[in-house]
């Protein structure tokens, strides 16, 4: 579990999750997004896979990831609720 969260310590591997949070996006977009090169956005969504965080679906050339699953969008969710949280 310690690996699982040192791989979010990311902040490009975060914001890329906070995008998928919201809706199925492409590589390209993700990358206009972040303001990263489509290269560098391949390569994080390679780890991401890797850690089972998101999957994908080719449609043409195109390839759109989304989150892997329900678990990984309440997670999420759930810690940014708790940091939105007032003491």
């Amino acid at each position: 579990m310690a690996d699982f969260f040192s791989f979010l310590g990311d902040a490009n591997r975060l914001r890329i999750l906070s995008f998928l949070a919201k809706k199925e996006l492409c590589v390209s977009d993700i990358a206009t997004q972040l303001d990263m090169s489509e290269s560098a956005v391949s390569h994080q969504l390679r780890n991401l896979r890797a850690m089972r965080l998101v999957n994908y679906r080719k449609q043409g050339r195109h390839v759109f990831y989304r989150l892997h699953d329900n678990h990984i969008l309440e997670l999420y969710r759930a810690v940014a609720e708790h940091l939105d949280e007032k003491d």
